[in-house]
């Protein structure tokens, strides 16, 4: 092998090894939720700081008008005035476009806000993001936000139906901290 190769597979192994752990770490509580401006299911820019001062509860979902998806929306919106007791909004993101959010948050009588991450960057900052080059979608996951930004809880393998009151619980616990 010559010097000129060897050098450069040295360089290449050591970036490969050097490369921060931390540029691909997961969200975790305690972290910092990362800033978003998306525009909701009537065009409206939505940004992180409207929510400060409150918790939030950010999640992420497939696709509009599926039934997992379907489910969780309606268990969300049942659960908006016991959220609210805890002065605790709901926002709903996933890779479809505003006109799909529109339709389906009308559908449902959707009482929180829908975002459209079309090119997936702000899944993809979160973690959630399943990208297979011809097709992308949100994973389902949330993210429980705390009045400050906060990041308190993280529910990566989360049940539709019985998500919102999971949440719920938490909310009370931390509530009692």
């Amino acid at each position: 092998m010559s010097k000129p190769l060897a050098t450069c597979i040295g360089l290449l192994v050591a970036l490969f090894f050097s490369w921060p752990v931390w540029a691909n770490a997961p969200l975790q509580a305690g972290d910092m939720a990362p800033d978003f401006l998306l525009a909701d299911g009537e065009g409206r820019m939505r940004q992180t700081s409207e929510w400060r001062s409150r918790w939030l509860v950010l999640y992420f979902y497939p696709r509009d008008d599926t039934p997992g998806c379907t489910a969780e929306a309606k268990a969300f919106n049942a659960s908006l005035p016991e959220l609210a007791a805890f002065k605790a909004e709901v926002v709903g993101v996933s890779v479809d476009d505003v006109a799909s959010h529109r339709a389906f948050a009308n559908s449902l009588g959707l009482k929180f806000p829908l975002l459209a991450d079309t090119d997936g960057k702000v899944s993809r900052r979160y973690g959630a993001l399943n990208d297979f080059a011809v097709m992308k979608f949100a994973k389902r996951h949330t993210f429980l936000i705390d009045p400050d930004g906060r990041i308190a809880k993280v529910y990566r393998d989360v049940q539709p139906a019985q998500h919102a009151a999971e949440i719920i619980a938490d909310l009370k616990r931390l509530r009692a901290q």
